[in-house]
Formats: structure tokens, C-alpha cells, sequence
């Protein structure tokens, strides 16, 4: 039988492979993204000068202070108490609209606050019936807000017992350090004037079965409001695994590639053309790399093609049941004795609980960059584009691609992208002007093709993969 092979050993292996050009920080941390020899994706947008100075507002302090917060008030459980004024998820969720409330006022009416609330009746980890709140803050876009994107955290917390809802539950890691990093956006982004409306959301319910995100999304839906990108950030507080490695510029992206709302119709086409790795939540963690895997933020975006980790589930999922585009960030490596576990110290002396001190607010202000650069791309860029699409009434070598032009005001026109279809990411760009109609000498049978907008300002929307038809 052959010997397995430990993670550290491993992930030593690979530093010490490249040291002998790159240099390494040593085996238990890894070097920087912006030393590593990786080449960007030909679609890879370079951040602006307005970008780099949002990044450069985003303060480890105050997420730490947040963090610390949320920690004070001792269980965030969804069924813990909600009129207590200082314990408890009705004490977290007062002190969370409070704070959004404060970055509202700076935003020139820009920015509004508000609770969503709804009771769920008796269902799975709900035995009575309970209100779930989520809160929420709105930065309404200035050129187009009808196009909409979405950033969570969710800020109820557990121990072992998912149905404990009286034992102290930090929940630093899980999930306080993602609302921190919706806190924090909201408040640097709420002075500045977006071309897109952007959400900031921080929910409950999620450990009793992602109530509050599910809530929110059916809402939108309902509501037939143009979500054109959701992120929850779920366990973002440390780069520490739980062998001590240490990986503090890597976060993961968790994206899935066939959609969770496909219908019969549409996965007889994906069968038929491929595009099991087109799905637009591929497309927006493709975005993400192209916007944020940069010296700006310092971090390298992992993607993961699935939904989630085995065994688990985020905020996102509802929204991809919903037909949206929705992708989790996560820190690279997970230490499971910090998460949903009692606050204790075991014979050996070791500490469990999810406490504050196992966090790294340093790291948790890098994985803020990420989200804050691929939000504030997304929304300033054009919307992907609609109505693409691969023409197949005549057979030919070529591909001739049709779209829908968009009707943003500063619109400049349209690339197409393309790449073999064993390559993950998109390895060449053809700028087309501003056309609605394009043909390419390459077979589609061959490779896979796609098309996005570009403004005045030269930014990129992320890239709509063609379906095909007649005309």
C-alpha cells in the first residue's frame, strides 16, 4: 500500500520547488501572489486609480472592532433571545442596524438602512415559530440602478449543539469576521457613487438552515429584481489551518458549474455544446480573479469549481436557486476545533470555541480587498451582456456571434473572448467595436467562445457564454 502523504508535507514540497527562483517564506506560510510566477487570464482587468484608494480605506482596526462586537454579545443563536438590549441575536441585530445607519448618513441619501424580517414557522432546527431578520443596507446606483449586486455575511452563531440557543457562541470566525467584511464595505462604499446599486446584507438563520439568505432571495426574486451577482463571505477570519500551516493570501471562491435552477431544456443544450464550466457563477468567479487576484488587494482569488465543501452549505445557495449568479468565499484552510464548537479547554490543554483571538483581522481586511474590488468593478462596468448567442443555421467553420446591445449610457462596445476548451480560464480577447453581430474564422466546434461589454472607461463586464440558435 502506498504511503499517503500529509498536507505539509505536500504543500513544503511545492515552496521548496520554486525556491531556487521565487525564494519562499518558509513551509508553514506562503509567499505573497504578486511574487509567485502565475500569468494573469487575457481578460485580467488592472485596478484603477479610483480602486486603489477605496482599497487602501478598508482598516483591519475597525474590523476588528466589529468582530469584537458581535463576540460581546455573547450567543447570536437564531433561537436566542430577541429583546434582550444587550445579549442575544435581537441585541446583535439592533447594534448592526445602528451601525449601517451611521455609514447611511454619510452617503448624501444614497444609502438607506432596513430590517427584513419575516416568522418562520416550525421546520428543520425551528421548533417554534420564530422571527428571522436580516439586515440590510442599499447604496442605490446612479447611472443604472435597476442591475444589482449582493455581499453577506451572515451574523447568527452556534456551538456543538445546533439547537443550543443559551451557551456563550462567539461565532468570531463563524461568521462575525464576514459581517465585519460587509460592514466594512459599506461603509467606505457608502461615499462614493456607484454606477449600480449595491446590497449589503447581513442575515440570519443560517446555521438553523439558511433561512434569512432564503427569505432574501425569494424576495428578490419576487420582486423580479435584476441580481446580477451575489458573494457571501462565510468563514473568512484566519489563514490557519489546523495543522498550524499558514496560507494568509489565499482566499477561496467556491463557484459551481452546472446551475442549481437548470431546467430539462436548458441541460439538453449544456449536454449538447458543453459549457458544464460555462455556468455565469463561473463566469462571475472568473470576474473575480480578473479584478482581484492583483498587488491591490494582495491576495490570490482560489477558485474552487463546486458549490461549497463537502457536507456544508452557504448563503449563496439560495440565491443560485433562484437562478442567480452567487459564489462563498472562504479562508484557504479551515481549523474545525474554531468552529461550532462549545467555548472549552480539553485534558491536554487544548482550546476550543470559536474566539476572536484565533482570527487575523489583517487577513480579514485582504479578503474585504477581494470582495471590495470585484463589487465595485462589477458595478462601475457594464452589465454582462444578453441575448448572446452562437448562430447555427448554416454549417461552417467559422462562428458568427449575435448579442443584445445594452443600453448603459457610457457603453463603448464589446470583446469577444475565447479559449480551448480544456483551458479554464478565457485566453484570448478580439475587440469587436460597438457592434451587436461578429464573426470569428474559428470553429466552435472547437473551441468555446464568449462575449462582454466594455465602457469609455475600459471597463470589462463579466463575459456572457453564447447559447446556440437558429438566427
Amino acid at each position: 500500500m502506498r504511503p499517503s502523504l500529509s498536507r505539509r508535507t505536500i504543500l513544503t514540497a511545492t515552496a521548496a520547488s520554486g525556491a531556487a527562483v521565487l525564494g519562499t517564506t518558509g513551509p508553514a506560510e506562503a509567499a505573497p501572489p504578486q511574487d509567485k510566477d502565475r500569468r494573469p487570464p487575457a481578460t485580467a482587468q488592472p485596478p484603477s486609480r479610483e480602486l486603489r484608494t477605496l482599497l487602501a480605506e478598508i482598516d483591519p482596526a475597525r474590523i476588528e472592532a466589529t468582530v469584537r462586537r458581535l463576540v460581546s454579545f455573547g450567543t447570536r443563536h437564531t433561537l436566542s433571545v430577541q429583546d434582550d438590549p444587550v445579549r442575544g441575536i435581537g441585541a446583535a441585530r439592533d447594534w448592526l442596524l445602528a451601525e449601517l445607519r451611521s455609514y447611511a448618513a454619510a452617503s448624501g441619501g444614497r444609502m438607506t438602512a432596513e430590517l427584513q424580517s419575516y416568522v418562520q414557522e416550525p421546520a428543520s432546527r425551528v421548533p417554534t415559530a420564530t422571527r428571522i431578520t436580516n439586515v440590510l443596507a442599499t447604496l442605490r446606483g446612479s447611472v443604472t440602478p435597476e442591475r444589482v449586486y449582493v455581499v453577506s455575511g451572515h451574523y447568527d452563531s452556534r456551538v456543538t449543539d445546533v439547537m443550543d440557543a443559551t451557551s456563550d457562541a462567539p461565532g468570531a470566525d463563524d461568521d462575525a469576521s464576514g459581517v465585519a467584511v460587509v460592514l466594512e464595505l459599506a461603509r467606505v462604499m457608502a461615499k462614493r457613487r456607484p454606477a449600480s446599486t449595491i446590497v449589503f446584507a447581513a442575515v440570519a438563520g443560517e446555521e438553523q438552515g439558511l433561512y434569512g439568505a432564503a427569505h432574501m432571495a425569494r424576495q428578490f426574486k419576487a420582486a423580479g429584481v435584476d441580481v446580477q451577482g451575489m458573494f457571501t463571505n462565510d468563514i473568512v477570519g484566519s489563514p490557519t489551518a489546523d495543522d498550524g500551516i499558514r496560507d494568509p493570501y489565499t482566499v477561496r471562491l467556491f463557484a459551481e458549474g452546472v446551475p442549481s435552477s437548470e431546467t430539462p431544456e436548458q441541460a439538453a443544450t449544456r449536454r449538447s455544446v458543453g459549457g458544464e464550466n460555462d455556468s455565469a457563477t463561473r463566469q462571475l468567479s472568473r470576474f473575480v480573479r480578473d479584478v482581484a487576484d492583483n498587488d491591490a488587494t494582495g491576495m490570490q482569488v482560489r477558485v474552487i469549481y463546486r458549490r461549497d465543501r463537502y457536507g456544508r452549505g452557504g448563503d449563496h445557495i439560495p440565491f443560485l436557486e433562484q437562478g442567480y449568479a452567487a459564489a462563498r468565499f472562504t479562508e484557504p484552510a479551515e481549523d474545525f476545533a474554531h468552529q461550532h464548537q462549545d467555548v472549552r479547554v480539553d485534558e491536554t490543554g487544548k482550546q476550543y470555541g470559536d474566539l476572536p483571538e484565533f482570527c487575523d483581522f489583517r487577513y480579514v481586511a485582504r479578503v474585504a480587498r477581494v470582495n471590495a474590488a470585484a463589487l465595485w468593478s462589477l458595478a462601475q462596468a457594464p452589465g454582462t451582456p444578453r441575448g448572446a448567442k452562437i448562430i447555427t443555421s448554416a454549417l461552417t467553420n467559422s462562428t458568427d456571434l449575435a448579442w443584445t446591445r445594452g443600453t448603459e449610457p457610457d457603453l463603448a462596445g464589446y470583446e469577444v473572448v475565447w479559449r480551448e476548451t480544456t483551458d479554464p480560464e478565457w485566453t484570448h480577447v478580439i475587440p469587436v467595436a460597438d457592434v451587436t453581430r461578429h464573426e470569428v474564422d474559428l470553429s466552435k466546434d472547437n473551441v468555446f467562445f464568449g462575449v462582454r461589454a466594455v465602457n469609455r472607461a475600459g471597463l470589462r463586464s463579466p463575459v456572457a457564454f453564447p447559447q446556440p440558435a437558429a438566427g
